[in-house]
């Protein structure tokens, strides 16, 4: 990966300055470039090549101008020894990230009114783009809807072009939207069902999320995006996150359903 970030310096001309920054697992590394961030990660395809229409640059090309997020300024893909690379040169976010260490709250931060109004703005520009990526797929809702909260799936699933990812880890104070790998079409209420279900260990925020969505969360399909929410979060619980946020998912889940939760038996159901 350090190899590779040295690669796409060069070849996108940048002198990285900051310090590196690892993603997940080590799947990404990142680094601070002047005014740009320089982002490569490693992908399975063995010619390295993104499929059109996703990811960062996807976004760039089909996602309108006024949804806040950083913009691209330069993309390469490639493959070395048998391993693909990708990298993105886009803009430097200098606004703070809300949760800069998680991507749940553990306190409010007190957004204005216009945040949550930009938001809401954002989400509804982002719907009227097009979409290409199914980011929850219905092979996924038919095995983690019995699974994780132990009901069937949902016959129908109505989507919206949306985020995939919308969490208090990925918005900054004044509004940027930041991760765009999994934006795509999304169960209608995924968006703020994630936001929702990442605020319930601060009451205040996750009712503020509940009533600046409730004309999408308060639907039949909204009620699936946010039981989409709910079970991939207590998937990941099953992998060992969000300790703290556990018996509040679980109580979230029986107020919808009616139903208690089965103890995950395997959490390996990709989204």
């Amino acid at each position: 990966m350090d190899a590779a970030l040295q690669t796409a310096a060069r070849r996108l001309g940048v002198e990285c300055d900051g310090a590196p920054v690892w993603g997940d697992l080590g799947s990404t590394l990142s680094r601070r470039a002047g005014d740009r961030w320089l982002r490569v990660f490693s992908t399975r395809r063995p010619d390295g090549r993104r499929p059109d229409g996703e990811g960062i640059v996807g976004a760039e090309a089909l996602v309108p101008d006024d949804v806040p997020r950083p913009r691209l300024h330069g993309s390469l893909d490639w493959a070395t020894d048998g391993f693909g690379f990708g990298a993105d040169l886009l803009d430097f976010v200098q606004h703070p990230v809300i949760s800069p260490h998680r991507p749940d709250l553990d306190h409010d931060p007190g957004l204005p009114d216009q945040w949550w109004s930009d938001l809401r703005g954002a989400l509804t520009g982002l719907g009227k783009s097009r979409g290409v990526r199914t980011t929850v797929r219905d092979a996924w809702f038919g095995k983690a809807f019995p699974q994780f909260l132990g009901i069937p799936a949902p016959a129908e699933i109505e989507r919206v072009t949306g985020h995939g990812d919308l969490h208090w880890g990925n918005l900054t104070a004044p509004l940027v939207i930041l991760d765009w790998e999994r934006w795509g079409l999304v169960p209608v209420g995924y968006d703020p069902g994630i936001l929702y279900v990442n605020s319930l260990l601060v009451p205040e925020v996750a009712a503020r999320v509940r009533t600046e969505f409730a004309d999408v969360l308060d639907t039949p399909a909204g009620r699936i995006g946010e039981l989409a929410a709910l079970a991939e979060m207590l998937q990941a619980v099953a992998r060992g996150y969000y300790p703290e946020l556990a018996h509040l998912l679980v109580a979230r889940a029986v107020e919808l359903t009616g139903v208690q939760p089965p103890i995950p038996v395997s959490s390996e159901i990709p989204a």
